[in-house]
């Protein structure tokens, strides 16, 4: 008996035990660290912006290192990064505005449609009379401010660049986000390494997998999902476009952010191009283009765009990922919404890993362990 607990403590790995005074630190550097995110929230967004840039493009320049210089390797994904920025900002926002002025400007052409078409069948059907959406209300009140919805964007930068500490916050922003993105681009592998390195040694194995294993978790959610909601977004924005939909872009564009969530972006999308359609062609045809649309696009994201570009790696549930954006945005505004999922995949590979050491407790069933140790 005495041989085999000797040889089964032998293979164990040392371990060090904190101690209150430790504990009590770490608690308070924790505290310190919340409390200094919330205190300097408006000046770390860039930073914060710029990271989330970084970490999205990190492992293309670690594969493109594999035929060039880290430096040229940033250079040429830096230079991918901004370029399809611009192109958003010169192609997309002007078809936006486009898009947003029409909307609001039929605003009264929707709301007649609701209130004498399509909630009369739904009252119809489901036996709804006593129901009263108050559509009229809502159309008297807002009927006097349509003439002022053209040149939404347009007012809105007018705005900004009235204000002048509004407008050099903008300017500068716009200066930030690029150099410190490149300075992170460059030396993020540095600054892990630099950031391991200072980690006291006998917890350094622990972290270290534990970071691992949250990077995986991330970088199959937050890489992978984005450029499935961009994918998402261009195809029923084209498709879209193809049947002659005027709001065509926003609409592709709404449904493409909105699938982070599963299937929130399909409801939310098919739901309000079924009505765009309805009312602008007002013909049963059109309605089963948009249908056909938005079933295609789940089938390529099911079948296609998901396994390819996400994998068969574990990511955050859809109600971890309403929840963390929602707690984030409340405690700590912007920032808090940026750093929200990233804090979310680190808790859920703690609270992993905590539920396999709760189970292997004797909290969890004192008598496996007792006749363990008398074995």
């Amino acid at each position: 008996m005495g041989k085999t607990k000797k040889t089964s403590a032998s293979m164990e790995p040392n371990r060090v035990a904190i101690s209150d005074s430790q504990k009590w630190l770490i608690l308070a550097c924790v505290l310190a660290l919340v409390w200094f995110i919330r205190a300097l929230g408006p000046i770390l967004t860039p930073f914060v912006i710029s990271a989330v840039l970084a970490y999205l493009g990190d492992p293309l320049v670690d594969r493109l290192q594999k035929w060039m210089s880290r430096t040229k390797a940033v250079l040429l994904v830096f230079c991918a990064m901004l370029l399809n920025l611009v192109l958003i900002v010169l192609l997309l926002l002007p078809l936006l505005e486009k898009q947003i002025t029409y909307l609001i400007s039929n605003l009264p052409m929707y709301a007649d449609w609701i209130t004498s078409t399509a909630w009369p069948w739904v009252q119809q059907r489901f036996g709804l009379h006593e129901v009263d959406l108050g559509m009229a209300q809502l159309t008297d009140l807002l009927k006097p401010h349509w003439q002022e919805a053209g040149g939404l964007a347009a007012a809105v930068l007018g705005n900004i660049t009235q204000s002048g500490m509004a407008f050099l916050a903008m300017i500068g922003l716009a200066f930030l986000i690029p150099v410190i993105t490149f300075y992170l681009l460059r030396d993020w592998d540095d600054l892990l390494e630099n950031i391991r390195q200072l980690l006291p040694r006998y917890v350094e194995p622990g972290i270290s997998k534990l970071a691992g294993e949250s990077n995986e978790m991330l970088g199959a959610f937050f890489r992978g999902q984005i450029l499935v909601m961009m994918a998402l977004g261009v195809i029923y924005a084209i498709g879209l476009s193809l049947i002659g939909l005027q709001l065509a872009v926003l609409i592709g564009l709404v449904a493409g952010l909105l699938s982070i969530v599963p299937y929130l972006g399909f409801a939310v999308g098919l739901i309000a191009a079924l009505i765009a359609a309805a009312v602008q062609f007002q013909d049963v045809f059109h309605v089963v283009l948009v249908l056909v649309i938005f079933g295609g696009g789940q089938m390529l994201e099911g079948m296609v765009l998901t396994p390819w570009l996400v994998g068969d790696r574990i990511g955050l549930h859809p109600v971890v990922v309403i929840f963390a954006v929602l707690a984030g945005g409340q405690l700590m505004g912007f920032v808090g919404m940026l750093i929200a999922l990233p804090v979310a995949a680190v808790l859920n590979v703690l609270l992993r890993h905590a539920n396999e050491l709760y189970r292997d407790s004797q909290l969890f069933d004192r008598e496996v362990k007792i006749k363990i140790e008398k074995v």
